[in-house]
Formats: C-alpha cells, sequence, structure tokens
C-alpha cells in the first residue's frame, strides 16, 4: 500500500515522503496514529500545495532574519554589573539581562535566539551568536564593565 506520512517515523521516513508498505503496517499501525495517510491524488495535490506555502513562508523567514541580522550586525550591548577581585562578577550575565539591554536600545528580540552556552561570569568583551534562522547567524558584541 502506498501511503503519504504525516509524521517522521523512525526507520521509514520524514513528513512528505511517499513510501509503499505492507498492508497490515499501513492499515493496523500507521493509519490510526495518524502517522500517514493513503497516497491518492487528492492528498499528493494537499501535500504539493503544503510544500509550496512551507516554502514560501520560509522564504519570508529567511528574508525577516537577514533585515534584523543587517540592523544587529553592527550593535555592541553594554551591561554594568558589579564584580570583585580577579573581575569575577558577582552572578552572571544570562541570555536574558542580554535581551533586556537590546530590548532598551529598540531590538525586540526573544531571547531564545541567543546562542550563550552558559552564562558569562566575568568582566570582557564577548561575541554571542544570535540565531535568528537556521541560515542567518550574526555575531553580536557584549562588553560586561564594572559598575562605579
Amino acid at each position: 500500500m502506498e501511503v503519504i506520512l504525516k509524521k517522521s517515523v523512525e526507520g521509514l521516513g520524514v513528513p512528505g515522503d511517499v513510501l509503499t508498505v505492507a498492508d497490515g503496517y499501513a492499515r493496523n499501525y500507521l493509519l490510526p496514529m495518524q502517522l500517514a495517510v493513503h497516497a491518492t491524488e487528492r492528498n499528493r495535490r494537499y501535500l504539493d500545495h503544503q510544500k509550496r506555502v512551507i516554502d514560501q513562508q520560509e522564504a519570508k523567514d529567511r528574508k525577516y532574519a537577514r533585515e534584523i541580522a543587517a540592523q544587529v550586525a553592527g550593535v555592541t550591548c553594554t551591561l554594568k554589573r558589579r564584580a570583585g577581585e580577579n573581575d569575577r562578577l558577582f552572578g552572571s550575565v544570562t541570555s536574558m539581562d542580554i535581551a533586556e539591554a537590546l530590548r532598551s536600545e529598540g531590538f525586540e528580540l526573544e531571547r531564545r535566539f541567543l546562542d550563550l552556552a552558559e552564562p558569562i561570569r566575568e568582566l570582557g568583551v564577548f561575541m554571542v551568536p544570535l540565531k535568528l534562522h537556521t541560515d542567518v547567524i550574526v555575531e553580536l558584541r557584549v562588553v560586561i564593565e564594572r559598575e562605579e
């Protein structure tokens, strides 16, 4: 039986794949669990339409991410924090702190875009990757200064 996968199935395929599987496997598992649909002409046309819609949305998202990246490329985010001897911070600077500092400078970015591996715990200059899209990554310069 030919089916079109709606969801990813381990060892079988990814959404959109048209596969030939055993009748029992399709009738007893894939179709009842809504992991696949019959590969009829109507479902194939619907799949093609959905792929076009997803591609158009992906192109819009990528274009918007590139526009934001161009605006953020030259920005330096400066944060002032209390620090002890040896330039160690009392606390740390997280992606939420950086997002708040960017918001105060006029950039409305969510903190999930900041790809900060671990919180910053010392004074200095750091390059933090800003992952706006899978294809669009820009480096944001973050300066942590001593609070007077």
